[in-house]
């Protein structure tokens, strides 16, 4: 079936045990995520209840309809970067716009079948532009961190720095207190308890509670009772609302959407890059479970393209699946579907019980929440490793990542995949080879070496590597020529040209044409390009001994 929901599968056997078990996952996952949610949405220019209005809607869906049993879906820091970047060019009404489009991108490549190609995008790539998203990141994170009195941040690097300089004299010595503090205790949380979990086993206990709810709450209670003069939610974006907004389309014609669609493009594709990783990772953790079960990476497209397309009309935002709190729900005993859509469900009671609440949250607690989330986001001993890894990964690395910091991420991942695809063929051309048959090895030649020349071909020829053929073509025998086609496990359309080619050159100077072990793809690429209506069914041999055999014969 081409449309149907892991939701259908995993609803087989349901039972209470496994219903409590994902409403508990479902509830962590739900804390987990309402910091983050609001921080990604405000780091990315929106107010924060268009974090939590994606966390919902998108959550709900993605779970609902995707291709995954535990995959959570909402915000991502990956997309802050983009977002604003949209948002500064285009305005609120445009990235709505690109944000249905890449809905709509995501839905046809799963309808197509293509989340496998995906997996296909080089590692060097995925990790330079998630290292320079995480230092994007980290870097639109200093304004409040240092609590410094900027309207508004620009969306390019060295602006930012610039900004960022021009009013540094100005910091919120308590804003920087709060900050460094819950980001030392995030530290803490995180990667220093559970090392003391043998010692004081109740630690254990306590580390339950997701470091960044701790922070949140904590951080909010200092700044009430000590009267800290930071910035809040509140002073900031004002009141966060109890409930959802209601669908709104905005203004919409083909001329901007035209101007919308590398944003939507690049949306989409780091969308669908992100979430079907997180699915992997997923899989992965789930291995050993009664309950494992592979994604089906087409289905999980599909799920986030209704996702994407749906929410930016509730005032959401791009949401794709997420590691942190899809690793949280994996953790926690989530089994199915059901365990996302309770996440979402959850937050839209938080949402409506305690949005008056929130509006206390000091804005320096969020930005150390997403310094530490950029942190654990990047890949950062990649670049100590680097020296491991040949010049060309080193380099394709070292250009996305700068290219994203310094110029743009739908540049870098252009740049990146033409410099992987370069390598490849590169790599592959020189894996592709002829070698000449010799009298040493075939003492039936001596004596014919000018009247007969024998060739093996490796590898794949294609248009990287048609040179081979080229070179033979230039310097053909008298009599006969042999080609051992045993060993060439692919052709495309410019090697099946330059074999054409060859065998018209061996027509026009009376050369025997003698093919050896023609088979699978190439025997059939050479059926369909017309190369076996220039050879004489007689001069196709099984194999090299055969074919000698043959052009020895006349």
């Amino acid at each position: 079936m081409l449309f149907r929901p892991k939701l259908l599968d995993a609803l087989q056997g349901y039972d209470k045990e496994r219903l409590i078990q994902d409403v508990g996952s479902g509830l962590t996952v739900g804390v987990v995520a309402l910091p983050l949610a609001m921080a990604f949405a405000i780091a990315s220019g929106l107010k924060p209840e268009a974090g939590l209005f994606t966390a919902i809607i998108a959550g709900f869906l993605i779970s609902a309809l995707g291709g995954s049993r535990v995959q959570i879906g909402g915000p991502a820091g990956a997309f802050i970067v983009i977002v604003y970047g949209i948002l500064e060019r285009y305005g609120l009404a445009n990235l709505i716009i690109a944000t249905a489009m890449s809905g709509v991108i995501l839905f046809v490549m799963g309808v197509l079948r293509l989340g496998t190609l995906i997996r296909f995008i080089p590692v060097a790539v995925v990790i330079g532009f998630t290292n320079g998203i995480a230092v994007l990141i980290a870097v639109s994170q200093l304004k409040d961190f240092l609590g410094l009195p900027i309207a508004s941040m620009p969306a390019d690097f060295f602006s930012i720095l610039l900004t960022l300089s021009h009013h540094l004299e100005q910091f919120n010595p308590q804003a920087l207190a709060l900050a460094a503090g819950c980001l030392a205790v995030l530290a803490v949380w995180q990667l220093v308890l559970p090392r003391w979990h043998e010692r004081w086993p109740w630690l254990k206990k306590l580390s339950v509670l997701p470091g960044s709810i701790v922070v949140l709450v904590g951080a909010t209670a200092i700044s009430e009772a000590c009267g800290l003069e930071v910035q809040t939610i509140a002073s900031r974006f004002g009141s966060i609302p109890s409930g959802l907004p209601a669908f709104s389309l905005p203004n919409f014609d083909w001329e901007t959407a035209k101007f919308l669609l590398l944003p939507a493009t690049t949306l989409a594709l780091l969308g669908s890059i992100e979430s079907l990783l997180c699915a992997r990772v997923a899989d992965q953790m789930m291995a050993n479970s009664p309950y494992a079960d592979k994604h089906d990476a087409n289905q999980e497209l599909m799920a986030q393209g209704i996702a994407n397309f749906v929410t930016p009309f509730f005032g959401g935002m791009p949401a794709t699946g997420t590691i942190a709190r899809t690793v949280t729900n994996v953790k926690n005993g989530g089994n199915s579907p059901i365990a996302g859509m309770v996440h979402a469900l959850s937050l839209l009671i938080i949402m409506a019980l305690a949005a008056p609440l929130a509006g206390h949250v000091p804005l320096a607690a969020l930005s150390a929440i997403l310094m530490f989330v950029a942190w654990n986001m990047g890949e950062w001993r990649e670049f100590v490793h680097l020296r491991q890894y040949r010049m060309p990964y080193r380099i394709t690395l070292l250009a996305v990542f700068l290219l994203t910091v310094v110029v743009d991420l739908t540049v870098a991942v252009e740049v990146g995949l033409m410099a992987a695809c370069l390598t490849f063929i590169y790599r592959i051309s020189s894996l592709t080879r002829a070698e000449s048959v010799t009298a040493l090895q075939f003492p039936e030649l001596t004596g014919h070496e000018g009247r007969i020349q024998a060739h093996r071909l490796y590898g794949a020829l294609f248009f990287g590597a048609v040179k081979l053929i080229e070179d033979m073509q230039e310097h053909l025998p008298e009599q006969v020529l042999v080609l051992d086609l045993k060993n060439l496990i692919y052709v495309d359309s410019s090697g099946s040209d330059v074999l054409l080619a060859l065998a018209r050159a061996c027509q026009k100077k009376n050369v025997r044409l003698v093919l050896c072990g023609l088979a699978h793809q190439p025997l059939d690429i050479a059926q369909r390009s017309g190369l076996l209506q220039l050879v004489s069914e007689a001069d196709l041999a099984a194999d090299l001994p055969q074919g000698l055999a043959l052009a020895l014969d006349r």
